[in-house]
């Protein structure tokens, strides 16, 4: 019987090799590389600007391959990451063997991997971006027994020249068609794209966000992943990132991240989805209802969410998002189906009713396991993130709400069903902790509650201090409240902080 993670397969290294990306191994590289006749191989690695880097290497002999495959190569720490000292700075970058996918955009067939940093020992650097997540959820397993899963929203504006025919409607493209939606045939190319490097996404469609402004039209768009290992997550949003602005650079397009685009409109977030898996089976539900395992994992999002945004808004834009009335979050709270809070527990498969059989009359009772489908989600992230940093955060803080005596009892204290925005609901939102409202807020959060996050050497102290300082270095503590009312001023910052992350 053909495994199902082969049979549809979209990587052509899969479909190759016949074996699921776990159980790559380097001769399955090599013949991989031979039978294909591949002529580069490319490492690529998250640097501290939270965007991909790239070295190329062009296979000249078996030997080198072998070489480069086994020892990988040594790179420049201090000028990728701002916490490593030029004195001590030589890193070694290692392929992940599991994360090989062809490069779509090479003239000259080109294997690329991932990487994972060592240090000079030869040991995983303490502070690297994909270790940091690979140690947060190891201790999330430790402590709770549980596997945690997450998968991201990624939201981003296609930005085009305007033509006449069919115009969109501001602030109206939600889940719009062609042709009054431009960029769709674009975003389909960058999922098929992202699903032959390996990325598993649920869907894809037009956001609300769209506009006009000087000749251009601005098209919001989002390409939704569907729940994995975290630390697959974030290979996965990495590698989006990097597809999408390149094939934008393909089509003559310029793609943004940015949180905030202009005053007025849409921004765009990267909202996470989480679950937790144990022997198979999603522990989110019990009996049809939020499980006290997810209320936990909720409790410590709440204890810690004013840390997080150090991790998930990384510039002054970030917190022009983060504001009323803009399906955003502002305060730290959580409800059911609730888009002015925190976290958000989104509608569920719960019904008893076949959905299915009612829209289509000859189709026989379905008996899908329907509870795998439920997650949480973390609102407040947007594209600035650091993804391994982020995902990192959010599964120490949902670790640290089963570490909690008081979990349940926060949990039910920061819980609203009702539009905290309202004015009628003014009490009700008095009563709620605010989010920072500044790079330099946000880390005066993250140094309060560094202790939590340097548990069990999940973040390093090294990558806490390099947080703090480059959060310290935007001085924006008062920024947000001084050019609030003055739309040249933020149209200037966003341009500052347009190619974020």
């Amino acid at each position: 019987m053909t495994d199902p993670i082969i049979a549809m397969n979209a990587n052509p290294v899969v479909a190759f090799l016949q074996k699921s990306p776990e159980s790559f191994t380097k001769a399955d590289i090599i013949r991989y590389i031979e039978k294909n006749e591949i002529k580069m191989v490319n490492f690529m690695y998250p640097g501290g600007d939270g965007k991909l880097k790239t070295l190329n290497f062009v296979i000249t002999n078996m030997a080198y391959l072998d070489t480069i495959l086994t020892c990988g190569e040594r790179v420049d720490g201090s000028s990728l990451f701002s916490f490593i000292e030029a004195g001590s700075s030589d890193l070694y970058v290692l392929p992940r063997y599991c994360t090989a996918f062809v490069d779509p955009f090479a003239e000259i067939p080109t294997l690329c991997m991932l990487c994972s940093y060592f240090d000079k020992d030869g040991n995983l650097l303490a502070s690297s971006p994909e270790n940091t997540l690979a140690k947060a959820s190891r201790a999330f397993t430790e402590v709770t027994g549980m596997e945690f899963q997450a998968m991201g929203e990624l939201e981003y504006y296609v930005i085009s020249e305007d033509e006449e025919l069919y115009p969109a409607i501001d602030q109206h493209g939600y889940h719009e068609s062609a042709p009054y939606a431009k960029t769709n045939l674009f975003r389909q190319q960058c999922m098929q794209y992202i699903a032959q490097a390996g990325g598993q996404i649920k869907y894809g469609h037009s956001e609300v966000g769209n506009f006009k402004q000087e000749g251009l039209v601005y098209e919001q768009n989002e390409i939704e992943f569907l729940p994995v290992r975290v630390e697959e997550a974030a290979d996965q949003l990495m590698l989006a990132k990097w597809i999408i602005r390149n094939l934008a650079y393909e089509y003559g397009y310029n793609v943004t991240f940015a949180p905030k685009i202009t005053t007025g409109k849409a921004g765009s977030g990267l909202h996470i989805h989480m679950r937790i898996v144990k022997d198979g089976r999603n522990m989110m539900l019990s009996n049809g209802s939020l499980s006290e395992d997810a209320r936990r994992m909720i409790a410590g999002m709440m204890e810690l969410a004013p840390s997080i945004t150090a991790f998930g808004n990384k510039n002054p834009t970030s917190y022009f998002r983060l504001v009323p009335h803009q399906e955003a979050p502002t305060n730290v709270c959580w409800g059911d189906r609730n888009r002015s809070v925190l976290v958000r527990v989104p509608l569920g498969w719960t019904a008893d009713a076949d959905m299915c059989c009612i829209a289509n009359p000859l189709e026989q009772p379905s008996h899908i396991d329907k509870t795998m489908k439920q997650t949480v989600e973390m609102r407040s992230p947007d594209g600035s993130a650091d993804l391994y940093q982020l995902l990192a955060g959010l599964c120490v803080a949902c670790r640290h709400g089963f570490e909690m005596q008081n979990a349940l009892e926060l949990a039910e204290k920061t819980y609203v069903n009702v539009n905290i925005h309202d004015a009628a609901n003014a009490d009700k939102l008095a009563q709620l902790a605010q989010l920072p409202d500044s790079c330099v807020a946000s880390a005066d959060c993250l140094e309060r509650q560094r202790a939590v996050f340097e548990e069990r050497g999940v973040f390093s102290k090294a990558m806490i201090d390099g947080i703090l300082q480059q959060l310290r270095a935007f001085n924006d503590q008062t920024l947000r409240r001084d050019i609030e009312h003055n739309p040249e001023e933020i149209q200037q910052l966003v341009e500052t902080y347009f190619h974020c992350g």
